[in-house]
């Protein structure tokens, strides 16, 4: 599978709230466990990726009540532990969805009101939203699968398939965000296409990555700094970042690794 043209599609304004920067000229970017991360641009435009906030590796049970706004939730595919906390959070903040047209579909049927799902930000691999003047992302391929249960009980619903989310920051990095996915080759494609300089890496193993070719994927992608998440928040996933820093120089990455702590914010 190679990713040929990318089509620019233009997102509708973000959801009206005042604006609260980012440290001067920075971009924050925050780990609530597993694949959850809430990243804030300088100009104030904030995005949650998978916010699977109340997982089993964050302890801090009032992290929900202290994101206080978000402009966009950005979902990389249907399971129970990347939708997460996304109706939720979704009310609280009247933050618009970017996934996969199936999977926010299916996110409607559940109760997220149709104007958070609409066609400016329901895309597919190969999207490209310009979702504020200094916000663009770019939906990539990722090698998984996507099923989204409503219910505890109800039935395994096809959702879409999988993606990665590139987000380009304007006067900020460039970030991959991998979503579940085996190492595969057009992650070169990606990074001749997009010079990721921060790589946010699953390396559980088992159902994703795992450390080894969580370094091959740094090492296509050419990514300065890469963030391992995806481990350890359930026992099959049993990838460490210790072995991530090993493996990365032993596939002469480029990449150093920065291993966030849950609920740590690291400025970029």
């Amino acid at each position: 599978m190679r990713i040929y043209a990318l089509l620019l599609l233009l997102a509708a304004p973000a959801f009206a709230q005042a604006e609260t920067p980012a440290a001067k000229g920075k971009t924050e970017l925050t780990w609530y466990g597993h694949a959850a991360f809430v990243v804030k641009a300088p100009g104030g435009t904030t995005l949650a990726i998978d916010p699977f906030i109340n997982n089993p590796a964050n302890k801090d049970p009032t992290a929900i009540e202290k994101i206080a706004r978000l402009d966009y939730i950005l979902i990389s595919h249907g399971h129970f532990d990347h939708v997460g906390d996304t109706l939720l959070l979704q009310k609280k903040t009247g933050a618009k969805i970017v996934a996969s047209f199936e999977l926010g579909s299916q996110l409607v049927a559940a109760g997220l009101p149709k104007e958070a799902a609409g066609f400016d930000t329901l895309a597919n691999a190969g999207g490209v939203l310009k979702l504020t003047d200094e916000v663009t992302v770019a939906l990539v391929p990722a090698v998984h699968s996507s099923g989204f249960r409503a219910a505890e009980d109800g039935p395994l619903l096809y959702a879409g398939a999988p993606v990665g989310f590139v987000i380009q920051i304007k006067g900020g990095p460039t970030l991959y965000h991998t979503g579940d996915t085996a190492w595969f080759g057009d992650m070169r494609h990606i990074g001749d296409r997009f010079h990721p300089d921060v790589l946010l890496a699953c390396i559980g193993g088992h159902f994703t990555m795992d450390p080894k070719d969580a370094a091959l994927a740094a090492r296509d992608t050419g990514a300065r700094t890469v963030v391992p998440m995806h481990f350890g928040t359930f026992p099959v996933l049993t990838g460490k970042p210790d072995e991530l820093a090993r493996e990365l120089i032993a596939a002469h990455a480029r990449g150093k690794m920065l291993q966030l702590q849950v609920g740590e914010t690291h400025s970029f």
